[in-house]
């Protein structure tokens, strides 16, 4: 028999209760710090004198702020060259990936070709298959066709890559959609590639951004492939133009200018991702919760 000792007096909930949340926004600190921590090193390493790097111990907070590395990066060499073609590759590619993929995931979602389940099954598997295994087969096609230092031998193999996972993740959405609006749209007189323009496409635009983010990201991000097709120092991409850079010493490594160079890399991810943060959110989230 219960007693009134028995009940968790308000004083002891509200203790508990407070604890509880005190200890989950501890581990949320954490975790962002984890996760931070190289960004934040490599910010704070961009703004310190060569002497605060060079030092010992390890100045974690620059004595004296400079931009020298910064202002370095772009008189040593053409880095907004570098910039531009990372856009250009990225961008090109992002499209291409998503103007190609979105009709090929509305095919199989709605169109039920004969031999569907095998053409998913294909995708899949090719979505597993490491990249970097194609490399040799690449190269030849780049040395067969004399893509060599051009946009081409970058947009091609991005867009062949990222291909699969665009039409998966599009087929996904596309299933989702109610088949009501496609059948009142057939009987408005609405053609299958109107369908997919001018109705299911706005319905996806989610899906769209998000796939076309992550697509961008690796394009932007990639090196094996920059690195190996391309030589002539005015086509590098930022990965490969970061690598590259040296110092006035073989015994001296550039912590500065590399520094500079990441956080340069990184503010148009990060910029574009603040900037399309709600359509990020809906289509990750979309389809979580159905009825």
């Amino acid at each position: 028999m219960s007693t009134a000792l028995d009940t968790p007096t308000p004083s002891a909930k509200s203790s508990r209760f407070t604890l509880g949340r005190l200890l989950f926004w501890l581990a949320v600190v954490a975790i962002v710090l984890f996760c931070l921590a190289p960004i934040l090193w490599q910010v704070l390493t961009s703004f310190k004198t060569n002497e605060d790097i060079a030092k010992i111990p390890t100045v974690y907070f620059p004595t004296q702020f400079t931009l020298k590395h910064y202002i370095e990066l772009f008189t040593r060499g053409p880095f907004q060259r570098y910039i531009f073609n990372s856009a250009l590759v990225s961008i090109i590619s992002t499209i291409a990936c998503l103007a190609v993929g979105s009709p090929a995931a509305y095919a199989l979602a709605r169109l039920r070709p004969l031999g569907g389940r095998v053409i998913q099954a294909g995708i899949l598997l090719i979505t597993l298959f490491p990249g970097i295994l194609l490399l040799q087969g690449l190269l030849e096609i780049v040395q067969r066709f004399h893509l060599g230092n051009q946009y081409l031998a970058l947009i091609i193999p991005y867009t062949a890559i990222n291909l699969p996972l665009t039409i998966l993740v599009m087929r996904s959405f596309y299933e989702q959609l109610p088949k009501d609006l496609e059948d009142a749209a057939r009987v408005d007189g609405y053609n299958t590639w109107q369908m997919l323009t001018q109705i299911v496409m706005p319905l996806t635009l989610p899906a769209l951004v998000t796939t076309g983010i992550l697509t961008f990201i690796f394009a932007w991000n990639e090196f094996i492939f920059a690195l190996t097709f391309i030589t002539d120092a005015s086509m590098l991409t930022i990965p490969v133009a970061t690598a590259r850079i040296g110092a006035t010493s073989v015994f001296e490594i550039p912590y500065g200018p590399i520094a500079a160079a990441t956080v340069v890399g990184t503010i148009p991810l990060v910029l574009l991702v603040l900037f399309f943060q709600r359509q990020i959110v809906q289509g990750l989230t979309a389809g979580a919760v159905k009825g």
